[in-house]
């Protein structure tokens, strides 16, 4: 390894590492060893030390034993006795830095809490977002695994020009890679050049400022880090098999721009720990040969206008990027893109305007293959700010395509508009909301180019289950008023089909396996009146995934002979588990919780867990992040029972099973339900209310308890006995 790059990151690594001694002793004297400290919302405490060490900072007086670890990794520094710093030397110290800056980014958080937003979004005040919590990881990191999202960036500094700045994140997320920033250089920081530049960060675009200072930089190492351990299915301290995870399956690189200083230095040298080369735009030493990382260890003095093209190819990424024939950018990466205010050139639906989507098939000569029509006026023809009805009606024809494949592909609809760079779409069905952007139309987006969308992607991906497919936009608004009127006739048919499906009279179940990746033993079994766990995928969302692709995660599973009607199993269902679970189990039930309830996944949108004092079941979902009458956050929930087992008492499930019928029927159903958090009682409320009026309870989401009643159980028995919930007459859930 070069002699100077070297020593310039061992001096940085030693930098950093006497800053977190003294910023350690500064905390312990003002607050002492006892006093608690960590990232939040989190199961993973520090999660680069937790990772590579398997050692648990709780406490203040924990750090110590870190501090002792990173002494004992720094080499000497580089003088006339030790001359030679050697790769595993620099190595050392990266990972002594990483181990310094969480403890310094650890009592940052301390010291101000506020200083890093939570959540997804930046604010007009603040854009550092800071650690990544476990909602987010789960949100995000399964896009890793998936590949939606095969790898990240992490720049440290700034480009020269804000727009240079926009042109390396707009290509990076064309390449639907995140991106990590952090640090500054000469007083210029990669994300405040993007907003300056009027470009929207934050996760939602996959643009996310970590933190203002070099010492940030570690929380994407973190991310990574955690994504081993919760994707992976590895344990703590096995950083062996951590590192080589990021190695091979998270292609993340990291970009310098600007002067290299030595603490980014030490920095780089420990991302290459993980795998990730380093790409820099200035004349720093390089190290082009193969050995930790894929290929070239640190490249540099590269061009602006290459250097993306050039850190993918030294990363070894493979990315398939579908070029989509429209004039502006196209990608995931877009998916989360807001229009707002003065950036609206047109809008439709929201409630503003009527608006609806519908797919439905045709007769073979009835569609032309590649047709697109716009049917009333067009961008072109309306000034900024418009308001316009719209239909959006996708025709289908094929030879082997069946009705109740229409949903399906007019669910795609909304992600694939939304990975246009500049237009935002939200909902379905006749409360679509769509708007486009000034910037997208100054580049020449068009209403016909929905069309072309529709018509490349969906021949991509369902091509195999259709044979042509033709689309007509509406924004006349009396024929606008036509087709929401067909649409609805034609939902109103499909919900009752879907609905008045159950498991009693569908010979045929659907397996899942996509989680098998990071939960090994996880088969989620699906059927009508059990959707999955997380939330993405129903009986004939997998009907259709089986059509298109015969081989892949969702099988057909015949259910056979009933073995227990009341717990739902079944003997061909049983078999197939074995199978799947390569051995691990040989049967669950998928209406109980309390005996031998379903496997679950880290996926899953919701988990269920019983509350025996109150007679009855909470859920949590996701986004809650407090804490439960489980005893247990939502995070802790899924790391105790997520990674693929059938634990008794507890059981993931999707937001959309709650209120179907056989939701734990076998314990009791919905009448069991004592408390879950507010915000998911509001969000399935509609469905919540209709369901306990066909069980002859119709105030039973009045009678279920949330955090504003309680957290505990002894908190919240007092009102679900004052309400008379039906779950305190019930029969004792554990007998």
């Amino acid at each position: 390894m070069s002699r100077i790059i070297a020593s310039v990151a061992i001096s940085g690594a030693y930098k950093i590492v006497e800053k977190a001694e003294t910023r350690w002793k500064t905390a312990i004297a003002k607050w002492g060893k006892n006093e608690p400290i960590g990232f939040p919302n989190t199961a993973y405490y520090l999660p680069v030390i937790y990772g590579m060490l398997g050692y648990k900072v709780e406490k203040l007086g924990d750090i110590e034993f870190v501090l002792k670890k990173c002494r004992a990794l720094l080499p000497p520094r580089v003088s006339e006795t030790h001359p030679l710093p050697y790769l595993g030397h620099a190595l050392d110290a990266g990972m002594a830095t990483y181990f310094a800056e969480e403890i310094i980014e650890a009592i940052n958080y301390r010291e101000n809490p506020r200083f890093y937003l939570t959540g997804e979004d930046v604010t007009p005040d603040n854009i550092w977002l800071g650690a990544a919590d476990d909602v987010l990881l789960r949100k995000r990191g399964v896009e890793f695994v998936d590949g939606t999202a095969p790898g990240f960036a992490a720049i440290l500094g700034a480009a020269p020009t804000p727009q240079i700045a926009a042109n390396i994140a707009n290509e990076l997320q064309k390449k639907n890679l995140y991106v990590f920033m952090t640090g500054e250089n000469g007083g210029k920081r990669f994300a405040e050049q993007l907003v300056e530049a009027g470009v929207q960060i934050g996760w939602g675009v996959r643009l996310v400022p970590f933190g203002p200072d070099v010492n940030a930089t570690v929380f994407a190492l973190g991310f990574a880090t955690r994504a081993a351990m919760s994707f992976g299915g590895i344990e703590p301290g096995d950083y062996h098999k951590i590192l080589l995870y990021n190695k091979n399956r998270i292609f993340a690189f990291v970009m310098a721009l600007g002067a290299v200083t030595e603490e980014w230095a030490a920095n780089a040298a420990g991302a290459i720990n993980w795998g990730f080369p380093v790409i820099a735009d200035t004349a720093i030493p390089e190290i082009l040969p193969t050995g930790i990382t894929t290929y070239e260890h640190i490249v540099s003095n590269v061009p602006h206008d290459k250097i993306v093209a050039r850190a993918i190819e030294v990363r070894g990424l493979k990315v398939n990027v579908t070029e989509v024939p429209i004039p502006v950018a196209y990608g995931p990466a877009f998916e989360g893109e807001r229009v707002r205010g003065d950036d609206i050139y047109l809008e439709a639906g929201g409630g503003r305007t009527p608006m609806v989507e519908w797919v439905t098939s045709k007769r073979m000569h009835e569609v032309e293959d590649g047709k697109i029509e716009v049917i009333g006026p067009e961008i072109t023809d309306i000034p900024a700010k418009s308001l316009l009805p719209m239909a959006i009606k996708v025709e289908i024809a094929g030879r082997h395509f069946e009705t109740d494949y229409e949903p399906i592909l007019e669910r795609q609809i909304h992600h694939l508009i939304n990975y246009a760079q500049g237009v935002m779409h939200i909902g379905q069905r006749d409360i679509a909301w769509l708007r486009v952007s000034k910037q997208a139309v100054a580049k020449g987006f068009m209403l016909k180019h929905i069309g072309v969308i529709l018509h490349a992607k969906l021949h991509q991906d369902f091509g195999r289950i259709f044979d042509k497919l033709q689309v007509k936009i509406y924004t006349d608004e009396t024929k606008v008023k036509q087709i929401v009127e067909q649409a609805r006739e034609a939902y109103a048919v499909r919900d009752a089909r879907i609905e008045g499906m159950t498991d009693e009279s569908t010979e045929t179940y659907y397996s899942c396996l996509l989680c098998q990746s990071f939960a090994p033993s996880h088969v989620c079994i699906i059927s009508p009146e059990r959707t999955g766990l997380c939330g993405s995928y129903n009986w004939m969302d997998c009907k259709a995934s089986y059509e298109i692709n015969p081989t892949g995660p969702n099988q057909p599973v015949p259910k056979g002979e009933t073995v227990d009607a009341k717990l739902g199993q079944w003997k061909g269902v049983n078999e197939f588990l074995f199978k799947a679970s390569r051995g691990k189990f040989d049967h669950y039930n998928s209406y109980s919780l309390i005996n031998d309830p379903m496997t679950t996944c880290g996926c899953c949108e919701c988990i269920a867990a019983v509350l025996p004092m109150c007679n009855g079941i909470m859920t949590v979902n996701r986004e809650y992040t407090q804490m439960t009458p489980s005893g247990m956050k939502f995070t802790t929930l899924a790391g105790t029972i997520g990674g693929g087992i059938s634990t008794p008492g507890f059981v993931g499930h999707g937001k959309y099973n709650i209120c179907q019928r056989k939701f734990l029927s076998a314990d009791g159903g919905l009448l069991r339900m004592v408390w879950m958090p507010k915000m998911l009682k509001e969000e399935i409320g509609d469905r919540l209310k209709a369901r306990a009026i066909e069980l002859g309870v119709p105030d039973l989401i009045d009678m279920i308890a949330d955090e504003t009643i309680g957290t505990t159980e002894d908190a919240i028995l007092p009102f679900l006995t004052e309400k008379g919930h039906p779950a305190l007459k019930m029969d004792p859930i554990i007998g």
